[in-house]
C-alpha cells in the first residue's frame, strides 16, 4: 500500500507539472525612494525595515523556488528619501530597481515631480548608464501629438523604450503586462504637463493587444489605488468594467490589503508603502482558462532577513554622490545626528486618519517660523500663521538619534525654481476672513479628503464635527507671541502665513472639493492677488531657496537642551497637544446652531423653501379634492 501511495503522489505531481501552468508574482509599489532600510513602528514597536538589499534577497529566492516567477513595481519608486535628490543626474531608483531584478515598472504621479525635463533627465540617465533596467509599461499616456512641452518626454521614452505593454515569457508562461496611472494620481500631479487618455479605455485596448499575443495571463501594474469608498476605488471599478485583466497591482493609495481584492475572476493585490512589505502571490491556471489564486502575502522586510552584499555597495557609492551633488550646499552630511528625541510623535500611518491636532504637524510648522525668524533676524516681518496639510508629511520623527536621512524624509517632496530636489517654502499673506476659511477646510473637507487636514502654528480653532457643513468652526483666534494671548482675528486684515510651495499649488483642489464654496486667494503684502506663487518662494540670507526640510533640520539642532555630548534634544513639550486645534464633539442644540454663518442662512432658506413648497402643494391638493367634493 505504501509503494502504491507513493506510486500515485508522483503521478499526480507529474501531472500538475506538465499539465498545470503555475506562476509567481512578487511586486512592490508606493517604494518613495527608499532604497535603505529605516525605522518606523511595525506590529507596535520601532524597528529598521525594508531596505533594497533585503528585498532582493526575497525576489533572489522567489526566483530561485520558481522559474516562472516574475518581480513587478506599480509607480511612485522615486520621491521620499535623500536618494530623490539624484534622480535627475543618477536615476538611482530605477536602475536599483533593476539591479534587484525588478522585470517591469510603470509611471507613478510622484515621478512628475520634477517636471517633464526632470522626468526626461532621469531616464535618459538611467539608459545611459548601461544597468539593468525593467522594462517601463504606460499605456494611458498620450503622445501621439505631443504638445511642445511634452516633446522632451517624448523622446526621453522612446530611447529608454517605453511601451503600452510587454510580453515576459518564464518557464513557459506568456505574461502580459500593461501599465496605467490612475485618475486621482494625475489629479495630484500639479508638475506634470502632460496628457492622458481615459484609463478603463486604455486597459481595453492593451488587454485586446496582449490577448491577440497569446498570453496565458494579464498583468495590469495600475497606479491608482483602491479606497472603501466603492465610487473612489479606481482598481476595483477597472476590474469590473475590464474583467480580462487576471491580476492588478494596485499602487497610489499605499494600501496594505492583507488579504486581496477578488473582481469576478480579477485579483487585486497591495502591499503598503516604502518597501515596508513585498507582496507574493502564486496562480494556478484552471482547465477553464482564469487563474485561481493558491497563495497570497505580504512579506514583511525586517532585520532577520539577509542583506545582498552588492546592492549595499551599490548604495554606498550613491551615498558618496547624494553628499558631494547635494547636501553640502545644506551643510549636512549623511548619517549626521542632529537630536536626540524621547517624544513619541505621531506615526505617519495615522497621519490625518483622526481628525485631531497632531504633535508632528505642530513641529513642523514650529520650525517653519522659528528658521524664518532667525533668517530674517532684524528684517523679520512677524507671521501670524504656518500652515502643513497632512498629505505633505511622509515621515514621522523617531524616538532616539535623529540624522539628516531622517529629518528630510520628514518633508521629502518636490522641487522648486530653482530645480533643485524639496519643496521651499513661500510667503503669502490672506485676510482674517481667509484664515477663518483655512480652519473651515480643515473641519469640512478633510474628512471627505483628509490629506487636506491641516496643522498649524499661530492659529488656534475650534470646530464641531456635527454641525452643518461649512459651519464647523466655532472660534478661530491667533496666538500672539508678544502678548503670549490668543487675539482675535480682523476680517479685513492681511496677515503672513507660510507653508510650502505645493500646499500653495494645491488650493485649486480644495476649492473643487467644497463646489467653490471655500475659497482662498493668496496676495502679496499690497492685497493683491498672486499669479505664479514661485515669485514669493522665501529664500536664505545666502540666496538658496528655504526649503521645507532644512526648516526641520535646523530647528531639531537649535534646542537649547542638549545632552552631554552637546546634542540637542527634541523639547518635551510636544509630547502633548497645545490647544491648537480642539474638537467640540457636542450634540447639545446650542453648540450646534451656535454662531451661523452665510451658508448656515443658506440652507435655513433652502429648508424654508421646502417647507414653503410642500405646504402650498398640500393647500392646493386639498382644494381640488375640495371643488370635487
Amino acid at each position: 500500500m505504501f509503494v502504491i501511495v507513493c506510486m500515485l503522489s508522483t503521478t499526480t505531481a507529474f501531472a500538475k507539472e506538465n499539465n498545470e501552468k503555475e506562476i509567481n508574482i512578487v511586486f512592490t509599489h508606493d517604494l518613495h525612494s527608499h532604497l535603505d532600510s529605516f525605522t518606523t513602528k511595525l506590529n507596535g514597536r520601532q524597528q529598521k525595515v525594508g531596505g533594497f538589499s533585503r528585498i532582493a534577497t526575497i525576489i533572489q529566492e522567489k526566483k530561485r523556488e520558481n522559474p516562472a516567477t516574475i518581480a513587478v513595481d506599480a509607480g511612485d519608486f522615486s520621491m521620499g528619501t535623500l536618494y530623490q535628490t539624484i534622480y535627475e543626474t543618477q536615476a538611482s531608483e530605477l536602475r536599483m530597481l533593476g539591479k534587484i531584478e525588478v522585470d517591469v515598472t510603470t509611471l507613478g504621479n510622484h515621478e512628475t515631480d520634477y517636471r517633464n525635463e526632470g522626468l526626461a533627465n532621469m531616464l535618459r540617465a538611467a539608459k545611459d548608464s548601461g544597468d539593468p533596467l525593467p522594462q517601463f509599461v504606460l499605456s494611458n499616456i498620450n503622445l501621439d501629438d505631443p504638445k511642445e512641452e511634452e516633446l522632451v518626454v517624448k523622446e526621453a521614452m522612446e530611447s529608454y523604450g517605453v511601451k503600452s505593454y510587454t510580453v515576459l515569457e518564464k518557464n513557459g508562461i506568456k505574461i502580459g503586462v500593461f501599465g496605467i496611472l490612475g485618475k486621482t494620481a494625475i489629479e495630484y500631479s500639479p508638475m506634470a504637463a502632460l496628457t492622458f487618455s481615459n484609463q478603463v479605455e486604455s486597459a481595453k485596448k492593451a488587454v485586446k493587444a496582449l490577448k491577440e499575443e497569446g498570453v496565458d495571463i494579464i498583468i495590469c501594474l495600475s497606479h491608482s489605488g483602491t479606497d472603501v469608498e466603492p465610487k473612489k476605488s479606481e482598481d476595483e471599478i477597472l476590474a469590473k468594467e475590464v474583467p480580462d485583466i487576471d491580476v492588478i497591482i494596485s499602487g497610489h493609495t499605499h494600501t496594505t490589503l492583507k488579504q486581496p481584492i477578488i473582481v469576478g475572476n480579477t485579483i487585486i493585490g497591495s502591499t503598503g508603502e516604502y518597501g515596508i512589505h513585498v507582496g507574493s502571490m502564486k496562480l494556478v491556471k484552471q482547465n477553464d482558462g482564469n487563474w485561481e489564486l493558491e497563495q497570497y502575502e505580504l512579506i514583511p522586510v525586517t532585520s532577520d532577513i539577509e542583506e545582498r552584499k552588492e546592492i549595499k555597495e551599490v548604495l554606498q557609492r550613491f551615498h558618496k554622490t547624494i553628499e558631494q551633488e547635494y547636501l553640502v550646499h545644506y551643510g549636512y552630511k549623511m548619517g549626521q545626528v542632529l537630536a536626540e528625541n524621547e517624544v513619541e510623535f505621531t506615526d505617519i500611518s495615522e497621519i490625518g486618519k483622526k481628525h485631531q491636532e497632531e504633535n508632528l504637524g505642530n513641529f513642523i510648522t514650529d520650525a517653519y517660523i522659528d528658521t524664518i525668524k532667525k533668517e530674517e533676524g532684524e528684517k523679520y516681518q512677524p507671521i501670524a500663521a504656518a500652515i502643513v496639510p497632512a498629505g505633505v508629511i511622509r515621515e514621522t520623527l523617531p524616538i532616539g538619534k535623529i540624522t539628516t536621512e531622517e529629518a528630510f524624509m520628514v518633508m521629502s517632496l518636490g522641487i522648486g525654481k530653482d530645480k533643485i530636489s524639496g519643496y521651499p517654502l513661500i510667503s503669502i499673506y490672506l485676510t482674517g476672513k481667509e484664515l477663518k476659511t483655512a480652519a473651515e477646510i480643515d473641519a469640512s473637507i478633510s474628512p471627505m479628503m483628509n490629506v487636506a487636514q491641516l496643522y498649524t502654528s499661530g492659529l488656534h480653532f475650534t470646530f464641531n464635527p456635527n454641525r452643518l457643513l461649512f459651519n464647523r468652526v466655532t472660534d478661530v483666534s491667533l496666538w500672539d507671541e508678544q502678548t503670549k494671548e490668543q487675539q482675535l482675528l480682523d476680517d479685513n486684515r492681511l496677515y503672513r502665513v507660510v507653508g510650502d510651495l505645493y500646499t500653495g499649488q494645491m488650493l485649486g483642489a480644495v476649492e473643487g472639493k467644497s463646489f467653490g464654496m471655500l475659497s482662498i486667494v493668496p496676495k502679496d503684502k499690497d492685497g493683491q492677488p498672486i499669479e505664479n506663487l514661485e515669485d514669493y518662494i522665501v529664500y536664505r540670507n545666502n540666496g538658496a531657496e528655504l526649503k521645507a526640510w532644512t526648516c526641520i533640520a535646523d530647528y531639531l539642532q537649535g534646542d537649547e537642551e542638549k545632552t552631554e555630548n552637546g546634542i540637542a534634544k527634541v523639547s518635551k513639550d510636544y509630547a502633548k497637544f497645545q490647544g491648537r486645534k480642539i474638537v467640540d464633539d457636542s450634540h447639545d442644540m446650542k453648540s450646534l446652531i451656535c454662531k451661523p454663518n452665510k451658508f448656515t442662512w443658506i440652507a435655513i432658506g433652502m429648508i424654508g423653501i421646502v417647507f414653503f413648497l410642500i405646504g402650498f402643494l398640500s393647500f392646493g391638493i386639498r382644494r381640488i379634492f375640495s371643488k370635487k367634493r
